[in-house]
C-alpha cells in the first residue's frame, strides 16, 4: 500500500540512531552540530586573520572590522537549512551553499566568510573536531564499563569456576579472575583511545593543496603570519597540535587509525559477549532479564542472551568498517581525490554510533549480570575428579613415585572412566579407582579435590589487577564511576 507523503515512517530510519546509540553521540554527528562547527571555524579564521593584522588592498585599512566579527558571532546557530538546501540544489556544492546562507544572515560580514579557505578547511577540521569529541564520549563509556567489570570481579574474586581451554574443561579459575580478563581488554582499549586523543592533530589553515598559497597572498608574503594563523585557529578550536603537512585533506591514515581503535573496542566487547553467551548456555551467568521480557515468540520458557548477541552483532559491524577506512587511506591520489567523501560520510559517523551502542550494551549487561553459584559448583564438581589428577600426580611424586609411571596410570584410569561415562554411566568413580591403586596410597585425595586449592593465585590476581590497573583509572576519572545505561530492548 502506498504511504502518504507526510508519513514519517515511510522512509528508512538508521537503527544506530533510533535503537542503539545514545542521544549525545547521535547529536554529535547530526547536521546541526556539523554546520554549527563550520560556522565556528569561519569565525575563528576571521578572528585570527584580524588579530594578525590582515589589511585591505590599500595596505593600510584593516581587512576585517569588529562589527563584522560581532555579526558572525551573533549568527552561529540560527542556521536556515531550508535556504541552504535551495542554494545547494542550484550550486551542487554543500559548503558554498552554507557560505552563502551564512552570508545571507550576516550581510556586513559576507565578504570575509571563508576568506582564503578551501572547502576542506571546514569539512576536514570539523571531522577532526567530531572525532575528538566522539572519542571523548567513548572514553567516558569505557571508563564506566571498566569500573563496573572491576566491581563484579571484586565481588566474585574467589568463587571457583570451571576453566576452559579449547572450550574443554581445564584447571579451575574464579568468576572474578575471568571478569578481569574481560576488563583488561577494555583497559587496553582505553589506553589506545587516550593515545589517539593525545596525538590527534588539527588540519589547520592549509589552503587548496596544502601549500597555504592563498594565505601567503593575503598576508603579502609574510610567512611567519601564515604559520601563526595555522596555529592560532587550531588553538581557538581546542587543539594543541596541527598537522605538519597536508594535501587538500588531512592524511586519511588518521581515519584508519581511529577506526582501528574503535574496532579494538568492538573486539573486546565481542569476546566478552561471546563468553557470556557460552556461559548463559551453561546457565552459570545470565544477563539482565526484565520482569515482562519475552525471550521467544514461540518458546515461552526461553531466556535468550539477546543483549550479548546484539552487542556482538554491532561489534562485528564496527570491525568491518576498519578495513573500509584502510582502503580509503590507501587509494588517495596525490593531493586528494573525492572518492573518499561519500564513503567517509557513512563510515565515520556509523563507526562512532555503533561503538557507542556496543559500550552502552556492555555497561547495561555488566550492571545487571547474574551469577548462579549453585550451577557453577555443580559443573565444577562434575569435572573435579579429572581436574584433581594433576595435584594428585604432584603429591604422589613428592612421596617418591616415578612421575612418568604415575602419569601413565592416571591416563589409563581417566580414559577408562571417560569411556564408561560416554557409554551411559552416571557415576564418575575416578577418585575411587585412584584410592584403590597402590601407586597413590598415602596421597591426600580429599585435599586435591578442594576447589579453593585448585584456583592458584586467581583471587590474589584479581586484587593485584584492580589495584594496579583499575585504581589509577578511577583516580583519573572519578566523575565517571557508577555509570548506568538504559537500552532499547
Amino acid at each position: 500500500m502506498p504511504s502518504q507523503p507526510s508519513d514519517p515512517l515511510a522512509t528508512y530510519e538508521n537503527p544506530l540512531v533510533t535503537r542503539y546509540a545514545g542521544a549525545e553521540m547521535a547529536q554529535l554527528w547530526g547536521p546541526r552540530r556539523r554546520v554549527g562547527t563550520w560556522r565556528r571555524l569561519w569565525l575563528a579564521l576571521a578572528e585570527a586573520q584580524s588579530e594578525l593584522g590582515l589589511l585591505a588592498d590599500d595596505g593600510v585599512t584593516p581587512r576585517i572590522r569588529p562589527e563584522q566579527l560581532a555579526e558572525l558571532r551573533a549568527h552561529l546557530d540560527d542556521i536556515d537549512f531550508e535556504r541552504a538546501a535551495k542554494h545547494e540544489r542550484r550550486l551542487r556544492h554543500d559548503v558554498m551553499a552554507h557560505v552563502i546562507t551564512y552570508g545571507d544572515a550576516c550581510p556586513l560580514a559576507r565578504d570575509i566568510i571563508h576568506l582564503g579557505a578551501t572547502s576542506c578547511f571546514v569539512t576536514d577540521n570539523t571531522d577532526l573536531i567530531l572525532i575528538r569529541d566522539g572519542l571523548r564520549l567513548l572514553r567516558d563509556r569505557l571508563v564506566g564499563v571498566i569500573d563496573r567489570l572491576a566491581r563484579f570481579a571484586e565481588q566474585w574474586r574467589d568463587l571457583p569456576t570451571l576453566g576452559f581451554t579449547h572450550f574443554q574443561p581445564a584447571q579451575p579459575t574464579t568468576v572474578g579472575k575471568r571478569a578481569c580478563l574481560w576488563c583488561y581488554d577494555f583497559v587496553l582499549d582505553l589506553r589506545e583511545v587516550e593515545r589517539r586523543l593525545e596525538t590527534l592533530p588539527f588540519r589547520g589553515v592549509k589552503g587548496t593543496t596544502g601549500t597555504q598559497a592563498s594565505f601567503l597572498t593575503l598576508f603579502r608574503g609574510d610567512h611567519a603570519k601564515v604559520r601563526r594563523l595555522d596555529q592560532l585557529v587550531a588553538h581557538k578550536m581546542g587543539f594543541e597540535q596541527v598537522a605538519p603537512v597536508t594535501g587538500q585533506t588531512y592524511s586519511r591514515k588518521i581515519d584508519a587509525q581511529v577506526l582501528d581503535t574503535l574496532a579494538g573496542i568492538a573486539q573486546s566487547a565481542h569476546k566478552f559477549g561471546t563468553d557470556l553467551r557460552l556461559l548463559a548456555h551453561r546457565q552459570e551467568l545470565e544477563e539482565p532479564f526484565e520482569a515482562e521480557q519475552v525471550g521467544s515468540s514461540a518458546m515461552a520458557y526461553k531466556r535468550n542472551p539477546m543483549r550479548a548477541e546484539r552487542m556482538c552483532g554491532l561489534a562485528r559491524f564496527v570491525m568491518s568498517l576498519a578495513s573500509n577506512a584502510a582502503q580509503t587511506a590507501a587509494v588517495q591520489w596525490l593531493e586528494r581525490t573525492l572518492d573518499d567523501s561519500v564513503n567517509r560520510r557513512l563510515t565515520l559517523p556509523q563507526a562512532f554510533l555503533a561503538t557507542d551502542g556496543v559500550l552502552r550494551l556492555a555497561l547495561n549487561i555488566v550492571a545487571g549480570l547474574v551469577v548462579n553459584p549453585a550451577v557453577i559448583a555443580r559443573h565444577l564438581n562434575e569435572a573435579l575428579p579429572f581436574l584433581a589428577t594433576e595435584s594428585i600426580l604432584m603429591a604422589a611424586v613428592a612421596r617418591g613415585g616415578d612421575r612418568q609411571e604415575l602419569h601413565e596410570r592416571l591416563r589409563q584410569h581417566s580414559l577408562a572412566v571417560s569411556e564408561r561415562l560416554k557409554a551411559g554411566g552416571t557415576v564418575n568413580d575416578l577418585i575411587d579407582r585412584l584410592r584403590a591403586d597402590p601407586a597413590f596410597v598415602g596421597v591426600d585425595v580429599a585435599a586435591a579435590l578442594a576447589p579453593q586449592h585448585l584456583v592458584g593465585r586467581a583471587p590474589q590476581q584479581v586484587d593485584e589487577f584492580l589495584a594496579e590497573e583499575v585504581t589509577p583509572i578511577r583516580r583519573r576519572y572519578p566523575h565517571l564511576l557508577s555509570q548506568s545505561a538504559e537500552i532499547s530492548v
